[in-house]
């Protein structure tokens, strides 16, 4: 692979433009081979721009891994680099399916939640597409800001609908967000997966504008998340940071201009810039250590 761009020592973006070729000269390396005939390269469309692009499929090995996500894009920004580099057999939950959020400027041209809801879940599936991953939708309503604590009893009622899932796929990891942000969704995620049993977490990436560049609220974190020690684990995912490009362009295509579509990726340097050589891009979990 050429080599990538990099951010500046701040992790501030100077690259987007450098990375927009590299994403494009990558995309028509790969459709190239998809018009040759090769099967192992999909063909996407995304779901509201409708730009073509092309990824290889990845053949999953190894344990399941059932992924519960609050909204259709949060696995996606977070996680998805690891399992391009590391496929292994996976389910993602999404939790709250039904929305009215989109980017502003798409909002005259999707009026309604069941309009919004049916975009949110096509980029959902064109995202996982590259990674073989069954879904699991359950439909229940994001929260509309202004954001207040989440509802005790809909904590009740989404674990028990998560627990149904859990005994369906025994044996399977649990991964869920960190909640290192204050978005109730995510909090109410992060905190049914804790009862369910779940030990590793993403650090999610909602709200990055205001909390990223200084890192991960651990103290937040370890606050919420209840007893234990939290152990924080670095994937590089340089290697397939073009592709990951291409997921982001799946469950962004709503964004405009595209390079907003970069976000995750100066978060992921700006993650990996404390313990990695610079120039290579990361995705940030956590563990918590067995009794």
């Amino acid at each position: 692979m050429n080599q990538l761009p990099v951010p500046d020592h701040t992790g501030i973006y100077t690259f987007p433009d450098d990375l927009d070729h590299a994403h494009t000269a990558h995309s028509t390396r790969l459709a190239t081979r998809y018009a040759a005939g090769d099967h192992q390269v999909l063909e996407l469309t995304a779901p509201h721009s409708r730009a073509v692009h092309h990824i290889e499929f990845r053949t999953p090995t190894g344990r399941p891994v059932l992924a519960i996500e609050p909204h259709h894009d949060d696995f996606a920004l977070s996680a998805s680099g690891t399992f391009l580099a590391h496929p292994r057999p996976l389910t993602v939950v999404t939790v709250f399916t039904r929305s009215r959020s989109v980017h502003p400027t798409v909002e005259p041209s999707l009026p309604t939640e069941e309009a919004v809801s049916q975009l949110r879940a096509q980029e959902g599936a064109a995202a996982l597409a590259p990674l073989g991953a069954a879904r699991r939708l359950l439909r229940h309503k994001d929260a509309d800001p202004p954001y207040r604590s989440y509802d005790p009893g809909h904590l009740d009622q989404i674990t028990e609908d998560l627990h149904a899932l859990v005994k369906q796929n025994p044996g399977a990891e649990l991964l869920a967000p960190a909640a290192v942000t204050r978005h109730p969704d995510h909090l109410l995620v992060h905190d049914a997966a804790v009862r369910l049993g779940c030990r590793w977490f993403w650090e999610d990436l909602a709200f990055w504008s205001t909390y990223a560049l200084a890192g991960c609220d651990l103290h937040l974190f370890n606050t919420r998340s209840g007893h234990g020690p939290l152990m924080p684990e670095l994937v590089d995912i340089t290697p397939v940071i073009l592709d990951k490009v291409t997921v982001l362009r799946m469950h962004s295509s709503q964004m405009s201009p595209p390079r907003k579509q970069y976000r995750p990726i100066r978060h992921a340097w700006t993650v990996a810039a404390d313990l990695l050589d610079s120039g290579l891009y990361a995705e940030r979990f956590y563990r918590k250590e067995l009794a």
